[in-house]
């Protein structure tokens, strides 16, 4: 369970992610801008340095 705003939008772009890459047609540049918004999340959180 999420416990604040970053966490929030984390799991919601994570979950995003996750979908796109099950579609057939995927949105290359959409697909990339997520993943570096994730990476960004990440390191905000100091998960990912």
């Amino acid at each position: 369970m999420p416990i604040n705003q970053t966490e929030t939008n984390l799991e919601a772009i994570t979950v995003t992610i996750a979908l796109l890459e099950k579609q057939e047609n995927i949105d290359e540049e959409l697909l990339q801008k997520l993943k570096d918004e994730r990476s960004s999340l990440l390191k905000k959180l100091r998960v990912l340095e």
